[in-house]
């Protein structure tokens, strides 16, 4: 009996995970036709999502929280907010393919930050690693040749992709001792801070959208923001972290369709290979760093 229910959960969380994969996809898109500037969409996804898990943050009082855990989530969150500031404005650049593909490289810049905090891993990972690598200067390279100012997007996008890294690496302790939802609060309110002061000292707007710009930051933050982060978060309790990882991989193809379907945004055939090798990359990575 208790065989045949775990069973049935773990089919279920292949459903959530391809529901969560699917609306995290939509992510590029919607940031692509927001008529906004990225730094307010990047704030108003942050501080709408915090608001939106605060109710269920500290139902159970402040016992788990204290100055340690407290600091590591704000410090992460300032990184998270520091990966949508350079993350988000790629889209102006570049192709919702290929930004998507650049920061989809976070494992590695992770399996690197820990290599240098001294923690071991396989050669799988390495050739993982070298196979992005590859991906990535080729990309680079075809979008050079294709639109300079592509590059500006491939290369904001690769930023941001150390910085969710760095987000990641620096709120791990943080996240075994509180609960996903406080973490989350946290982290989101402290990457809104820090959008906010970097809105201010560039004179940004965070106002004054039209009635569709705010439409598409609502479903922005409901999708991607709380809907698809959520779901992984439960597809946790019966799937391992690593195919949960390899789940968040499909977000490259995902967003590539979806822009090609939704907005008509069809990437140029010459860096197809290049964004595939960028995946075949990172399915090494994953596959063979075990993330904790």
């Amino acid at each position: 009996m208790k065989s045949t229910k775990a069973n049935s959960k773990f089919s279920i969380d292949f459903v959530i995970l391809a529901i969560a994969i699917l609306a995290i996809s939509t992510s590029g898109p919607l940031i692509t036709v927001t008529a906004a500037p990225a730094i307010a969409i990047a704030f108003w996804r942050c501080f709408l999502g915090a608001v939106a898990t605060a109710p269920f943050a500290f139902k159970n009082g402040l016992r788990n929280i204290n100055r340690k855990t407290l600091t590591t989530s704000i410090s992460a969150g300032l990184l998270l907010g520091i990966h949508f500031a350079v993350w988000i404005p790629s889209l102006r650049f570049t192709t919702v393919a290929a930004s998507t593909a650049m920061v989809a490289t976070q494992p590695a810049w992770a399996a690197l930050i820990a290599k240098i905090r001294g923690e071991s891993f396989p050669n799988k990972v390495w050739f993982g690693i070298f196979v992005a690598l590859l991906g990535a200067v080729l990309l680079t390279g075809t979008d050079f040749s294709l639109d300079r100012r592509a590059v500006i997007g491939d290369l904001l996008a690769l930023l941001g992709a150390i910085f969710a890294a760095l987000y990641v690496t620096v709120g791990s302790s943080a996240r075994t001792k509180l609960t996903t939802a406080q973490y989350t609060v946290i982290a989101y309110f402290a990457a809104a801070f820090a959008l906010l002061v970097l809105a201010i000292i560039t004179g940004i707007n965070l106002s004054g959208f039209s009635r569709q710009a705010w439409f598409y930051i609502f479903l922005l933050t409901l999708l991607a923001q709380i809907l698809g982060h959520t779901l992984f978060n439960i597809t946790l309790r019966s799937l391992s972290a690593t195919v949960v990882s390899m789940g968040i991989l499909f977000e490259m193809p995902g967003s590539t369709i979806i822009a090609a379907l939704a907005i008509g945004q069809v990437p140029p055939w010459q860096t197809i290979p290049a964004i595939v090798l960028l995946m075949i990359g990172m399915f090494f990575v994953v596959t063979g760093y075990k993330t904790k």
